[in-house]
């Protein structure tokens, strides 16, 4: 059964270290609200803390991914001075994006609609999987809003940035089945598939060697290596990690004797 960290957002510890994490607040479509924030930061601090976590899947409960900030504060923003207007979105958008700080492979399993921030999380994600009527949009500029939680930065490396230039400019949503074929997610499915689609990928992911995934994870993380050769520096040192662990030993001697190996990350 998923634990509650809080009535808004449910972690599920699966055996084969797959973790999910649904937010779970369908009548507000699952809308970033003070409370789900202070749950999500708890969250991924304990995942942070798993040693025996190997993947994370996020999805939302009902029939949105989510729907973005809560945005009642903004009625009365005007009244607050910018200087205090940072310091609270600022530490919004890093308690959302320390996602991106986990070691193992994130997956977004994008069920419903992924609106602004909501959206951001799943770019945040390394894999994401969509339902394919899905609706994924930054309607920012259409709020009389600049775009926030690093949207600006995530689109472009996800999406290139002519598209998101269009998207970001013009707030103009895609489906699940049109993200697909502009790469903004791995794969477009059923709407009643998603989260198994994801959890499959999941699974496959956790039954890797652990050691090499997480370096293997470091290594494409913001954007990857910024040349050829800083790749091969990294990786002459990163390999060799994984050639002095029992693992390595173990993924040899499978294949030799045909078999599924069985990784514990030593």
């Amino acid at each position: 059964m998923p634990e509650e960290l809080s009535d808004v957002l449910l972690v599920e510890r699966r055996p084969d270290g797959v973790a999910v994490l649904t937010l779970n607040d369908p009548d507000r479509r699952n809308a970033m609200s003070d409370e789900m924030t202070a749950a999500w930061k708890d969250a991924i601090a304990a995942l942070r803390a798993d040693t025996g976590l190997r993947c994370v899947v996020v999805t939302g409960a009902g029939t949105a991914f989510s729907s973005g900030g809560a945005l009642g504060f903004l009625a009365d923003s005007n009244a607050i001075a910018v200087p205090p207007l940072r310091d609270r979105m600022l530490e919004f958008y890093r308690t959302w994006l320390t996602i991106r700080a986990l070691e193992v492979p994130t997956i977004a399993a994008i069920n419903g609609h992924a609106v602004g921030a909501g959206f951001a999380l799943a770019l945040a994600c390394d894999l994401r999987y969509a339902a394919a009527d899905a609706k994924l949009l930054v309607p920012f500029t259409a709020l009389g809003l600049h775009p926030g939680m690093a949207t600006t930065w995530l689109l472009p490396e996800v999406a290139g940035l002519p598209l998101a230039r269009e998207l970001l400019f013009t707030g103009r949503a895609v489906s699940g089945s049109q993200a697909e074929s502009h790469g903004l997610v791995n794969r477009a499915v059923p709407r009643e598939l998603v989260l198994q689609e994801a959890l499959d990928v999941a699974g496959q992911i956790a039954a890797q060697a652990p050691i090499a995934t997480r370096l293997t994870k470091v290594a494409l993380s913001n954007g990857g290596h910024p040349d050829m050769e800083s790749a091969l520096r990294w990786e002459s040192l990163a390999q060799p990690v994984t050639m002095a662990s029992k693992d390595m030993v173990e993924g040899l001697a499978a294949q030799r004797e045909k078999r599924r190996p069985v990784f514990t990350g030593e």
